[in-house]
This record gives structure tokens, sequence and C-alpha cells, in this order.
């Protein structure tokens, strides 16, 4: 195949073009901002995912406290009926006996289920306090998260305006080139890992690195200019330094 020596330089532009493309894209794809905020993100849900389950416990301990409290309040309500009786000083001495020792025993059980009380006043102030904590994660890992989709995008915003004018720059190029080239390197580009177009250095393809036997070397530099070179192991178009 004949190709101008412009458009073989041209084409290996158009590969460089390629080159700086995908490492842009690259780039975009792994630009750490995206790693922190996938990690604080899991950090964000798990904080939330423990809210929620501390916000139903607190809501169990809360229906275990109104019980609790339900509970004193009736020994409370007997304890003050009973007062009342023994103070009139109307029942008989039998009776009065009984009610000093049902007001003993009425004492100890409120001691024991205001203990209880106070001991579920206590868990519910502790997971309420859990709860404000993890609020307060969510809260720094979102700003922390929001700062970084702040840098993410500028960083995206520089990157995508470099890819537009690589972009022009390719087609402006490509369109001044043989269309029959331009598929040839489209082609080769497809099945070779991103690389359709290499500058031969010395005796080297800068295409797969590899070095290019004397045989081969000498046959290349008897071929006319305009003749198109590939590379014997990657196959990649060579463009000779004129």
């Amino acid at each position: 195949m004949k190709a101008s020596l412009s458009d073989q330089r041209s084409i290996l532009d158009i590969q460089n073009f390629d080159f700086t493309t995908s490492t842009l894209s690259n780039k975009a794809n792994t630009l750490p901002e995206i790693a922190e905020i996938n990690s604080l993100t899991i950090k964000q849900n798990n904080a939330r995912d423990l809210r929620i389950a501390a916000e139903t416990e607190l809501n169990d301990v809360k229906r275990e406290l109104a019980r609790a409290e339900g509970d004193v309040e009736q020994i409370v309500t007997r304890i003050t009926r009973d007062e009342a009786r023994l103070s009139s000083g109307n029942s008989a001495a039998k009776e009065l006996e009984q009610l000093q020792h049902e007001l003993g025993t009425l004492g100890a059980r409120r001691s024991e289920l205001e203990e209880v009380e106070l001991e579920i006043m206590m868990r519910v102030d502790g997971i309420k306090a859990r709860i404000d904590e993890l609020k307060n994660q969510e809260s720094e890992f979102a700003l922390e998260i929001a700062n970084l989709e702040i840098r993410k995008e500028n960083a995206l915003t520089v990157i995508g305006a470099d890819l537009e004018a690589i972009a022009q720059d390719r087609a402006r190029t490509i369109s001044s080139i043989d269309k029959a080239l331009v598929e040839l390197y489209e082609k080769i580009k497809s099945n070779n890992n991103g690389t359709g177009a290499a500058a031969l250095v010395g005796n080297q393809c800068k295409g797969c690195h590899l070095t290019i036997n004397t045989v081969e070397l000498q046959r290349i530099s008897g071929l006319p200019d305009d003749e198109l070179v590939r590379c014997e192991e990657c196959r990649c178009i060579l463009v000779r330094d004129h």
C-alpha cells in the first residue's frame, strides 16, 4: 500500500491523539476522588444503617420504659390508696396491720420497679447519645463527600476540555488523510490493543518495543518513501523517520 509521507506522519499524529485520549479517559475513571468518595459512601451508609438500627432499638426500649412507668404508677396508686385507708383510722386493728404489711411489701416492690425504670432510662439516654454520634458521622461524611464531588467535577471539567480539544484536532487531521489509510489504521488498532501506528526509531518499533532484525531493516530502508511499512511483530503501521 502506498501512502504519502505527509499522510504517514499524520497517521502517527492520530495515534498520539488516541494514546492521549486513552490516557485521559483512564485518568477520568481513576481519579483519586472517586475512590475516596466510594470509601466514604460506604462509611456513610454503615453509619446510616447503625443509626436506623439504633432508632428501632430506641423505640423498643421506650415501649419497655412506658411499661415500667405504668408498673410503678400502679404501685404508687395502691400505696396512696392504702396510706389513705391507714390514715383514716376507720379500719379494724387486724386490717390496719394487714395494710401496714402490704405497704411494706409495696414499698419494696416500688423500689425494685424504680430501679428497673432507672436502668431503662439510662439505656434510653445511651441509645440517644449513640444516635446523635451516628448522625454527626453521617453529616461529616456527607460534607467530605460533597467537597470531593466538587473536586472531582472540577478535574473532570479540565479533562473533558482536553478531550474535546484532542477530538477536534483528530477530526481535522483525519480529514486530510487518505481514507484507505485511516481505515487500515483503525482496523489494526482495534485488533492490537489500541496501537495502529508507531514510529520506527533506530531498529526498534515503538509500538511493541521490539527490535527489528538487520535483514528486515535493510529491506525497509530499500523501500520507496511512500511505501507503507508494517511491523513484523505487532503488525502496526511503521512510520519511518525520513
